[in-house]
This record gives structure tokens, sequence and C-alpha cells, in this order.
């Protein structure tokens, strides 16, 4: 309670409009620390998904990122009133727009639907690249380690690479010549990260899976790590 009033007074002190924890929340926990501090709270799981909605380009990027918000937000819709109403615009605010727990679980299962496809297409996939024996390298790394600088590098994929985290959510695969007779196919992965929120794992599956497949894991470390 006096750590609660602490934050409160320094939000106070800092005029500042958002309270963020390196931790997850539970939604009564949420719920309190705003009708406390009446400011907007929001833990690292509700950030990094807010950051992952920003990100998602394709549609499967998409489709992975609502599956994440939805899981999210169905066990803490009860306690979620202020922060359902402010969905739609701002950091925290990135959110699938659904307040109708029915719905939402009907969402969940067309999203899972959706994603297993995609986990089918990317099977076949996998087939025809074993068919046709080129070896598959996954670069793989911590979020802004320089995974996709360094497939640009090695093969002028032309891929948007910014210094900034979680910029990668759909792996790009190319093919690179390394002898004579030898071609590969090098693929960037999405980037990893500490204390992942669990939604996030299952709904990227598809794409975490590629790993599993790969002949070679090629691990990009930040220098200054």
């Amino acid at each position: 309670e006096g750590k609660a009033e602490e934050v409160k007074q320094l939000a106070e002190m800092n005029d500042a409009s958002l309270i963020l924890f390196d931790n997850e929340l539970s939604p009564s926990q949420m719920s309190n620390l705003e009708e406390l501090t009446g400011r907007t709270v929001l833990d690292r799981s509700a950030l990094i998904l807010d950051i992952f909605a920003q990100r998602a380009r394709t549609g499967e990027g998409k489709l992975q990122v609502e599956l994440a918000q939805y899981q999210y937000i169905l066990p803490r819709l009860a306690g979620m009133g202020k922060a359902m109403s402010r969905l739609g615009g701002g950091i925290g605010t990135r959110g699938p727009g659904e307040s109708d727990r029915r719905h939402i679980r009907s969402r969940i299962d067309k999203l899972r639907r959706d994603l297993e496809q995609v986990r089918q297409v990317r099977s076949v996939q996998r087939r025809q690249r074993k068919k046709a024996e080129l070896p598959l390298v996954a670069i793989v790394g911590y979020t802004n380690a320089g995974k996709s600088t360094l497939l640009n590098t090695l093969t002028g994929a032309g891929i948007e690479a910014n210094d900034r985290l979680f910029d990668t959510l759909d792996p790009t695969t190319r093919k690179k010549r390394i002898s004579d007779t030898q071609e590969i196919l090098l693929s960037d992965t999405v980037g990893f990260i500490r204390k992942l929120p669990h939604h996030l794992v299952s709904a990227f599956k598809a794409t975490l899976e590629e790993l599993a497949y790969a002949d070679l894991l090629l691990h990009v470390v930040d220098v200054s790590d």
C-alpha cells in the first residue's frame, strides 16, 4: 500500500499519464492501481503486445498479434472496464476493441483455425524445400541484435531493418550461393525477448516452428552484450 502511494505521488510530481510495470499484473492489481493513481496502468505483456500490434504488417503477423491480444484480454475482462474503453489510440490502446466474452472466445477459435492453415502452408513449403535439397539456415537472436541487417548484407534482401525492438514479426527467406555447387536458404526470424509473454509463444507457434526444421541456427549476438 505504501509503495503504491509512493508510485502515485511520483506520477503526480512528474505529470505522468501512464504507469508501466516491468512484470505481469493480475486484473485486480491493474484495476486497483488505476483506481488509486487515477492513471492508465500497463504491465510488461500489454506493452509488448501493443508494440507488436504496431509492427505487424502481413496477414499472418496480424493474425498472430490479434490472437495473443485476445488471449491476454479474456481473463482480464472483469477488471478492465476503463482499460477496455480506451482501446483505440496511443500506447496500450492498440487492442482488438472487443469486450464481449462470447465473441472473444469465438474469435480466438477462428484465429486458431486460420493460423493452423498457415502452419499447413508452411509444412508444404518445407517439403518442397526438402525436395530441392537446399539447406535452411535460420538467423536467430535477441530482438534488435541485427538479424535483418545481416540478412540484407548477405543476400541483398532489401527488407526493412530499423534500430528498434520487435521490428521483424514475419520471417523472410532468401537464397544465397555459398560456393559454385551449393546454394542455401537464409531465414530471418522473430527476435527473442526476456520474459516473453506466454500468449506470444503460442500465437507465434507457426513462425517459431521454422527453427525446429532449420539445418543450422546462426546466432547473432550484440557485441556490447
